[in-house]
């Protein structure tokens, strides 16, 4: 947990939040709406006598104190999927439309990628990329036994996504969910934060700046990109927006989230931010009693 420490100028009642941060996390279900209804999926939940409390905010989610996400028939039929609660707020907040063309930049193992397709009611074009074969595996089972059948596959890395093989037309919208330090994710994978180290995030930092810009290249003029994290490293975040400001033709744009969040911040360890990364939001554990998490909404201007 001492890595944390770094954050603690950043972060209201930090006790708290480190606090939190040792907790474990809540197992939760997202309902496959493309296979069944919010109704219908906890009735089959009561039936088979597994207990369950609905996410105050998302009447779609399921916590489930008791048990595997997993280890029941509505999840193996398809109707549930087990999902971090904060992570199914990016797809929210992207918004794909039933018939538009949408890009998950980051997809493996496809728990955004197939919530994305339910927005989308199955409609349209969704392109999925990760590069790791292993991960695409599972994304690929998840959306089969999920129902999505409007999703294209492409195993390439994402900074150098090719539009040719979808006739060459750009995406309405687009979702980059990047890799990251992780750091979030401490209450699901208590080891997260063992092999932390600045050196890495310095790293990853150049690949999210060009998996963002790519995005914001591959996206039609008045499209929309959102950007999220599970770290709570500026230097993932914040810093990531600024150079997307500086150097790509997208702005950001306000973010409504229903659940309580932070903005972003526009001053750190001496660099200083444009005011506009003020309009991200970061989402603290001690906050929502979720994982940690940061969202950011861009338009493409030109």
């Amino acid at each position: 947990m001492e890595v944390l420490d770094r954050y603690e100028s950043i972060v209201d009642d930090f006790e708290a939040f480190v606090a939190a941060c040792e907790r474990p996390l809540p197992s939760v279900v997202r309902v496959n709406t493309l296979k069944t209804s919010v109704s219908r999926a906890t009735q089959a939940l009561d039936e088979a006598g597994i207990a369950y409390e609905p996410v105050g905010w998302h009447d779609g989610l399921l916590a489930l104190p008791d048990g595997d996400p997993g280890s029941n028939w509505p999840y193996v039929q398809g109707w549930l999927h087990g999902q971090e609660e904060v992570s199914a707020l990016p797809p929210l907040v992207l918004d794909p439309q039933p018939g538009e063309r949408v890009w998950d930049a980051a997809a493996a193992p496809g728990s955004k990628t197939t919530q994305l397709a339910a927005l989308m009611d199955d409609e349209g074009l969704l392109v999925a990329t990760d590069n790791n074969l292993g991960r695409l595996s599972a994304l690929r089972s998840n959306a089969e036994r999920l129902g999505v059948t409007n999703l294209a596959v492409t195993n390439e890395d994402a900074r150098n996504h090719s539009l040719k093989p979808f006739d060459g037309a750009e995406y309405d919208r687009a979702l980059v969910d990047v890799p990251c330090s992780c750091e979030g994710t401490i209450r699901k994978n208590p080891d997260a934060l063992a092999e932390w180290t600045f050196e890495h995030v310095q790293g990853v930092a150049g690949v999210q700046k060009s998996i963002l810009r790519r995005a914001i290249e591959a996206t039609r003029e008045g499209g929309t990109v959102v950007y999220s994290t599970c770290t709570f490293a500026p230097e993932e975040n914040e810093a990531i927006l600024d150079y997307a400001i500086e150097e790509t033709t997208a702005r950001l744009v306000e973010v409504d989230l229903p659940l309580d969040s932070r903005p972003g911040i526009t001053e750190w360890e001496g660099d200083s931010f444009d005011p506009s990364v003020r309009k991200a939001r970061r989402i603290y554990p001690h906050v929502n009693d979720t994982g940690g998490f940061f969202v950011a909404k861009l338009e493409v201007t030109a």
